[in-house]
């Protein structure tokens, strides 16, 4: 979806990457697609976009509903670039990078030094002023951050938007917004006003029952991944003190997942292979009237780091959890219904901060020396007392704001998908791959004309 002029690989000019999350979802990569084409399309000098998936390529088929709506607007999965195959800090260490951020605003601390090549960002959840670039920023808290590179090609050019792009578009945010469920309340009217326009332009666009169940279908497919890829499919990690916690979205129900095969072999398997000190699961999935079932399992070999988060989530009131003990057969895991289901892993994350928290607060540790003595529930129940204002100060600002999709808070994510090594593609790789994007979108243009 970019085009490139074939002397682009010998000319000293920067490359501009569209760079989304590290979550990588379906939002993430469709604002990344979008924008980049759209740019190449309304810039006048021949300057090259090129959007980039912040995974590794291996990752992609964890991602079921990325990989089926590239196949159903018929682009190839070859021809994207992804994270490990484009050394974004010797593109930078050149001076031939300069940086657009999609659908965050803040970079893991394996990339500080890529921000100053930053020169944009396009996002929709508050702004932390402290971490944020200092560079064009535009936020408009939204459901769907494809609802802003929507607005901006309609605003720009619309004359240039295709239906392919169209397509990814309209379906992402369907998906974001929940199929536009006003109870749900994650569209704002922004969102539900830009969807309308799409299906103004292309009235051919799939009934939006049609594609949000089948986006939903093959986000929630987990059928044929082992235990460590359901983990790592959509996961987030915090880093405090010695401390690693990661946080997982598993898309089944929990009694199920409890009860894979060699569950808890997999499970210490994972921990030890990533140096996990703690693995949260969030089960989600959606019951027979197509409501949302959150469930939670608190897996740490650690009796008083375990005891002390457990405690933490059961006692929270803001937000309320609202959880419910449900059997486990090891012990080393604590699993629990979770009553109030608004409660995403958004919400979720600043309650295990405050667990860590508490935690070297009971140990009366320094920095960095985390051990591993008992706690009991009244310590706990101590330290929780002495957080408290802290923590319904630090969450109420949270519970005000309006209702968003769960989005990664990248500030707490300190990997980076190229920790496994350099990434083996050249410029000149780069170029090409440009060219070939370029070829499947005049393609894919012929053929819809047609």
């Amino acid at each position: 979806e970019v085009a490139v002029s074939p002397d682009c690989a010998t000319e000293s000019r920067p490359l501009h990457v569209v760079l989304g999350n590290e979550a990588c979802d379906l939002d993430s990569m469709v604002s990344a697609l979008a924008l980049a084409f759209y740019l190449a399309k309304t810039t006048e000098a021949e300057e090259v976009f090129v959007p980039v998936l912040n995974i590794k390529r291996s990752e992609l088929p964890l991602r079921g509903d990325i990989v089926f709506f590239l196949q159903k607007v018929h682009i190839p999965e070859n021809i994207l670039i992804f994270r490990d195959e484009i050394d974004l800090h010797a593109l930078h260490q050149a001076g031939q990078l300069t940086l657009i951020l999609v659908d965050h605003h803040i970079l893991p601390k394996s990339d500080t030094a890529l921000e100053e090549a930053v020169a944009e960002v396009l996002d929709h959840r508050p702004i932390e002023q402290k971490h944020c670039p200092p560079c064009h920023v535009s936020v408009e808290l939204v459901g769907s951050c494809a609802t802003l590179v929507t607005e901006r090609i309609l605003q720009g050019a619309p004359e240039i938007l295709d239906r392919q792009t169209a397509a990814l578009l309209h379906g992402t945010i369907i998906l974001d917004c929940v199929n536009m469920d006003l109870k749900i309340g994650k569209a704002t009217p922004k969102d539900s006003k830009y969807v309308e326009k799409l299906e103004a332009l292309f009235p051919d666009l799939p009934e939006r029952n049609d594609i949000f169940d089948s986006l939903q279908k093959a986000k929630f497919d987990v059928s044929g991944l082992t235990t460590e890829q359901m983990l790592r499919k959509d996961q987030k990690t915090i880093y405090r003190q010695g401390i690693k916690v990661a946080i997982s979205a598993v898309y089944m129900d929990l009694e199920a997942f409890l009860e894979r095969s060699n569950l808890f072999a997999d499970l210490h398997a994972f921990c030890q292979a990533h140096s996990y000190d703690v693995l949260v699961a969030m089960t989600i999935f959606f019951n027979t009237h197509n409501e949302p079932v959150r469930q939670l399992a608190i897996f740490c070999p650690h009796v008083a780091l375990r005891t002390t988060i457990c405690g933490v989530l059961e006692c929270s009131h803001s937000p309320p959890l609202k959880l419910t003990p449900a059997s486990s057969t090891h012990p080393n895991l604590h699993a629990y219904l979770q009553g109030n289901t608004q409660v995403s892993r958004k919400k979720l994350l600043p309650l295990l901060q405050e667990a860590l928290s508490v935690y070297f607060d009971s140990m009366k540790i320094p920095s960095g020396q985390p051990e591993t003595a008992d706690v009991s529930r009244e310590q706990v129940d101590k330290e929780l007392d002495r957080a408290s204002n802290s923590l319904i100060s630090g969450l109420s600002q949270d519970e005000e704001d309006p209702p968003l999709p769960p989005t990664p808070m990248n500030s707490l994510v300190d990997e980076c998908p190229l920790d496994q090594g350099l990434p083996k593609l050249s410029a000149e790789a780069v170029f090409e791959k440009c060219s070939q994007i370029s070829l499947s979108q005049s393609t894919t243009a012929s053929l819809s004309k047609k």
